[in-house]
């Protein structure tokens, strides 16, 4: 009887992963287990000696993985995600077509959120190559995950400008925001996602990243968002 599969993973990827999970189920039998964190608490969590049968996350922390053993270097690509600006449901929209119209935007606007994972980290430094770094800065709330900042920018007084995971804004349309759209092309940042299988996984987990691979998985999660 297939046992348990334990999985850790980066939270940008769940509107898709979970439905890859549930046609999973429904194929094979097998009990999945998912954790969802950003990818510095998925860092904390696996350096306390938190244990999994596979871990999903972007290549830089795949990396720290596969050269400390405690992940094969056999990856199974899930995809990329592009960042988001989001808005409270009842906003105006902010023109974001170009990134002059971006850079506008931020510099009127009354609050800027964004977490403190990769999608902040990207915004932070593209604020320093806008030029804009020093006039938002007084403005900026960033927060440990995205709940964090979807909350903010859904209860706040002011009307916040919001970055994410594209996918996460998308699903999150029916707690307070909406989605604005993507950044401009010319300041797009993709974050790559990849699953690997830990020394301590067996079959099952074989059978799961085998599955990621398949076109079926691959449609469900295109139809996410996750490219």
């Amino acid at each position: 009887m297939p046992g348990q599969i334990n999985i850790l993973s980066a939270g940008a990827v769940s509107p898709g992963l979970v439905r890859v999970i549930d046609a999973f189920r429904s194929e094979t039998g097998h009990d999945v287990a998912i954790t969802f964190a950003t990818a510095p608490e998925l860092r904390k969590r696996l350096a306390s000696g938190e244990s999994a049968d596979i871990v999903i996350a972007p290549p830089e922390l795949l990396d720290e993985l596969t050269k400390s053993g405690r992940a094969a270097a056999e990856r199974v690509m899930v995809g990329r995600i592009g960042v988001g600006v989001m808005v409270r449901s009842d906003a105006s929209a902010p023109r974001i077509a170009t990134v002059e119209e971006l850079k506008q935007s931020l510099l009127y606007s009354e609050s800027i959120v964004f977490n403190q994972a990769s999608t902040g980290l990207y915004i932070d430094n593209l604020f320093k190559r806008l030029g804009i770094a020093a006039q938002t800065e007084a403005k900026i709330a960033r927060y440990a995950d995205f709940a964090a900042v979807r909350d903010h920018v859904s209860k706040g007084q002011s009307n916040a400008i919001g970055f994410g995971a594209t996918t996460v804004i998308v699903e999150s349309a029916d707690k307070g925001i909406k989605f604005v759209g993507p950044l401009p092309a010319e300041v797009q940042n993709y974050t790559a996602y990849a699953a690997v299988r830990t020394p301590d996984s067996g079959n099952d987990a074989v059978a799961f990243t085998d599955y990621l691979a398949t076109p079926a998985a691959k449609s469900i999660l295109r139809s996410a968002g996750i490219e």
